[in-house]
């Protein structure tokens, strides 16, 4: 059976299924089949564009979903602290969270430097290495145009690429572990992600702001939560963008 509702909130809207597919970045045809094929589900984030778009509720398109209710409570759930910025996050929480990966180890970052320089988490990553959980550290690329643009909006210039290049020397006795990988991305980044398991702390970036300066989340994951999945989908996005390095010096012009 066809998606009634779907049709109808088009027809009500005013407007064509080609715009409708313009408005959502999709092609008209996949628009056809949201409403002919029920089983084909749009992804959740068109879901969400689409019923925004038709002024609709999501699980009134789509019944079998939640409501928008539903979904905020569950992300309510998902925060456990917001700290206004960097600098008054507990020195140990993010060893303390990396001691407890058991299944996912990643770092997502521009240089990350500050922690390059802490001793208890290479000892931690060294201790993962050893225990086989995989260690992913994405590191921005010091000859790419995103980290130039990044060094200006922080006013530091140059010296954002220089950063990288010492925090990448820093972690010279990591580079060969087992399980550990080190790639560098050239993603506009909007948060750095520390991530361990089913816990996160995002370190946003703002404009003309210093990380260390920026509010921190720290989150969970909760079933029926979709904060830490739409974080953890982005970090997964870069890297497989990202290009391997196999040593600390391992960095030129990015790949086009």
């Amino acid at each position: 059976m066809a998606n009634e509702r779907l049709r109808g909130a088009i027809v009500a809207s005013g407007l064509r299924l080609d715009e409708v597919a313009e408005q959502l970045g999709v092609s008209g045809k996949t628009v056809e089949r949201w409403i002919g094929e029920p089983d084909r589900k749009p992804y959740r984030r068109f879901q969400y564009a689409a019923a925004s778009l038709l002024r609709c509720e999501v699980s009134y398109l789509w019944p079998d979903e939640r409501t928008s209710s539903e979904v905020t409570e569950a992300g309510h759930a998902e925060l456990r602290k917001l700290y206004p910025h960097r600098s008054v996050v507990p020195n140990g929480l993010w060893t303390q969270l990396y001691a407890a990966a058991r299944r996912n180890f990643d770092v997502l970052v521009y240089s990350g430097f500050w922690l390059t320089e802490d001793a208890m988490f290479h000892r931690i990553v060294k201790e993962k290495s050893a225990a086989g959980v995989p260690v992913r550290f994405m590191l921005g690329d010091p000859a790419s145009a995103a980290v130039a643009v990044r060094g200006a909006d922080e006013g530091i210039g140059t010296a954002m690429a220089a950063k990288i290049r010492n925090a990448l020397l820093n972690y010279a006795p990591l580079f060969g572990l087992p399980g550990v990988e080190f790639r560098l991305h050239d993603t506009t980044l909007y948060n750095s992600i520390y991530r361990a398991d089913d816990e996160m702390l995002t370190n946003g970036h703002l404009y003309g702001v210093g990380a260390y300066m920026a509010p921190v989340l720290h989150i969970q994951r909760v079933p029926g939560g979709e904060l830490f999945d739409s974080f953890t989908e982005s970090l997964e996005r870069v890297w497989q963008a990202a290009r391997p390095i196999l040593s600390p010096t391992d960095y030129g012009e990015c790949s086009p």
